[in-house]
């Protein structure tokens, strides 16, 4: 009965094996996916390109107003063309130019510039993100690939009960039972391997998308990751933010804008000055005319159009410096947060490593070999081993914490790679 039940589970074994996927076995670098993401992802693309379009505009805005030329022709009467006639027939030609009043393309480039400049930081933002996106996404996977290696080590150890059973067993000091429990947690184990090979293909999926790859691919497994430590203060980190984070930077930039177009909108109060040119082309034996005009656009609607529009830009100004503050408010929170996330597993992932899962190993060893002898039962043993893959499993879930932690703060700081 017992060598039937171990045929059965081993057909079910090699069946459950050919619905595994095939995973590449190449190892796989943080770098080049960090670099690939940099150049292909379609966020980052879309934001260089805003970038440049925005540094096309600076000159634009520094432009003068585009010359007017006016051709025209006066008649006497309506009946016959009098050109050359008449003293009062003549063709009209005339070019006219604004000239904005002084200080207003310079106002209008700085505000170009400006905006061009929080483009360029919101750019970078978008690279951190990128970055720490891959980053987090990379020891995902390294998480899920170490989870199956951990399974597959406790495989190996209800392997070592499943014999002893099979040893009690045939001495008649055991039951069937304990064969059947220890084979069925075997294979329960098989089916949780099973959920994290199914998490491998979802990560590499979200990885594919943040690579900019149409074709996604098994991508291998992650080479091994070395711890980051947690050497620098939070207090430090937070002034490293305040001058180095794209995302504070975005909003000074922003508030330079702002108080560019306060002035701009003021300025906006002045006329401009148009200066026209105009000849009156008369034939035969009349003389003709030349002259030449200025004009000032006289702003009498003040109170209906240039002070609402002072006072509109007065509240944007405000706005940005309100916004400004409540990111740095907002990055503060979050890189605490973040740090506080990253020092705790660090503190859990040591307590995992150098007590929680010695002393599980220990256990498990201890009620094995009680089981051997006959000083305890299949079910204590199992429940043992059971402790030592889940605190096994946590300590390098703690590990990878820690890990992304740390990628998200130095997304936070404005950190580069390498």
């Amino acid at each position: 009965m017992t060598s039937c039940i171990r045929r059965l589970m081993m057909v079910v074994l090699a069946f459950l094996s050919l619905l595994t996927p095939a995973f590449a076995a190449e190892e796989l670098s943080l770098k080049p996916l960090i670099a690939e993401a940099l150049k292909n992802n379609r966020e980052v693309l879309a934001a260089e390109a805003r970038v440049i379009a925005a540094g096309y505009r600076i000159q634009q805005a520094k432009g003068m107003p585009d010359p007017l030329l006016s051709v025209g022709y006066q008649n006497e009467g309506l009946t016959q063309y009098r050109y050359g006639d008449s003293l009062d027939a003549q063709w009209i030609l005339s070019a006219s130019q604004t000239f904005p009043f002084f200080g207003k393309r310079g106002l209008k480039g700085e505000m170009a510039a400006a905006d061009a400049d929080s483009l360029r930081a919101v750019y970078e933002t978008v690279r951190l993100k990128t970055t720490a996106r891959i980053k987090e996404l990379y020891y995902d996977l390294f998480l899920n690939y170490k989870n199956i290696d951990v399974i597959g080590e406790k495989t190996t150890l209800f392997a070592r009960l499943e014999e002893s059973a099979l040893s009690r067993y045939a001495s008649g000091t055991g039951g069937q039972q304990d064969i059947l429990m220890a084979q069925t947690e075997k294979y329960m184990l098989r089916e949780r391997e099973e959920m994290f090979r199914q998490k491998i293909q979802s990560v590499e999926a979200m990885l594919g998308l943040t690579l900019g790859r149409e074709d996604i691919s098994p991508l291998g497994r992650p080479a091994p990751i070395a711890d980051t430590p947690l050497d620098r203060k939070v207090e430090e980190l937070i002034k490293t933010a305040y001058e180095g984070s794209p995302e504070i930077q975005t909003k000074k930039k922003l508030l330079a804008v702002a108080e560019a177009k306060t002035r701009m909108a003021k300025r906006e109060t002045f006329p401009d000055l148009t200066v026209t040119a105009q000849t009156n082309q008369r034939g035969g034996e009349f003389t003709s005319m030349y002259s030449l005009m200025t004009s000032l656009n006289i702003p009498i609607y003040y109170k209906w159009k240039q002070e609402p529009a002072f006072l509109e830009a007065t509240a944007a100004f405000q706005e940005a410096k309100h916004d400004l503050e409540a990111t740095r408010i907002m990055t503060t929170a979050n890189i605490r947060d973040s740090y506080a996330m990253a020092a705790a597993a660090d503190r859990l992932m040591k307590l995992y490593r150098t007590a929680l899962v010695p002393r599980a190993s220990q256990d498990f060893e201890a009620a094995l070999a009680g089981y051997v002898t006959g000083k305890s039962d299949a079910l204590t043993v199992i429940n043992r081993l059971r402790t030592f893959l889940d605190v096994e499993i946590l300590s390098w879930t703690q590990f990878v914490e820690k890990q992304k932690a740390m990628a998200r703060l130095d997304a936070l700081t404005g950190k580069k790679e390498d």
